[in-house]
């Protein structure tokens, strides 16, 4: 059935991220950074279905052929920033329906593709990819990643930062919302254009962005297994944090069940439920310390299992 998954990176000069490297590898295609002078080459991969740049359609005249072109427009993305901390790009990452076809699964990004650079006004470069043929890996797992620029689109190149890179006392001269607000919008506009376009294809299947206590569904959200751990899954390795936090989460199913029934949870000593989630996730917690792997929050619950990408982490 279709699953709602939108999450947001960004790429910045803080943490050695290039635009475009990021791009290429996406892309599938070679690509030389003329700022570090480095060359980008994956021109092998085979899994990239469709990739194109949108830009605001007030722009639909206008030739704008470097904006058009993928190498001069991320290289001008890095060159318009000299800030050693400065953020280059953003990419929306998102599920796409199986029970779409290739041809719908295109209109439902190029459409959500024009959204967002119509009302931020930045070019957006879509890569739609099909699941990869690796061990372990999900059949449906079609999805898109959308690299927007962080500075405005001019005929002439790019021009000042986007509303979404200003701060909230900046947005709010200008009579806008807080920054978060805008991330809420986008998760909103998915969900939309995602059911839009089911109910186009005549599909029964809807995706809802909120939270399943917003929805009145009573019960746990699944756990969303670490991309480490999935990764040892993957290559056929035991992953003793992906089977804690599915012990935990039958655990956590399991006595929500008891105490809907008002009975006392077998086997907890007379805790209550609340008792039991926070000892759940001490428990949680104590395990990533002891592997080394911090004190790292575990994923919202409107993320999904199955969406595991090699390129949201590049």
């Amino acid at each position: 059935m279709a699953v709602y998954f939108l999450n947001m990176k960004m790429f910045g000069r803080a943490g050695g991220s290039s635009a475009v490297s990021a791009v290429a590898y996406r892309a599938g295609e070679r690509i030389r950074d003329e700022r570090t002078g480095k060359a980008y080459d994956h021109s092998g991969r085979l899994d990239v279905v469709h990739k194109e740049i949108v830009l605001p359609v007030r722009f639909a005249d206008d030739e704008l052929a470097w904006a058009r072109d993928r190498s001069s427009l991320w290289n001008a993305a890095e060159n318009a920033e000299t800030r050693k901390n400065a953020r280059v790009a953003r990419e929306y990452l998102v599920a796409l329906p199986v029970e779409l076809s290739p041809p719908q699964r295109l209109e439902l990004i190029r459409g959500f593709s024009q959204e967002l650079s119509n009302r931020y006004s930045f070019a957006v470069d879509f890569a739609i990819h099909a699941p990869r043929d690796f061990p372990g890996s999900d059949p449906r797992n079609f999805h898109a990643h959308l690299l927007a620029t962080t500075r405005e689109v001019k005929v002439e190149g790019l021009g000042a930062k986007t509303t979404l890179d200003m701060n909230d006392a900046s947005r709010r001269k200008l009579g806008l919302q807080p920054a978060i607000s805008e991330l809420l919008y986008v998760r909103a506009q998915w969900a939309i254009f995602t059911n839009e376009a089911l109910q186009k294809a005549h599909i029964a299947a809807r995706v809802d962005h909120r939270s399943l206590e917003a929805q009145g569904i009573d019960r746990e959200p699944r756990p969303q297994i670490p991309r480490a751990a999935f990764e040892m899954e993957r290559q056929g390795y035991r992953s003793v944090v992906a089977e804690r936090m599915r012990e935990e989460y039958q655990m956590r199913v399991e006595a929500r069940l008891e105490s809907a029934a008002g009975q006392e949870v077998s086997g907890a000593k007379g805790q209550s439920l609340e008792d039991i989630r926070r000892e759940a996730r001490e428990n949680w917690l104590r395990l990533r310390q002891s592997q080394g792997l911090g004190h790292a929050e575990p994923a919202p619950s409107a993320a999904v299992d199955r969406v595991h990408d090699d390129d949201f982490t590049r």
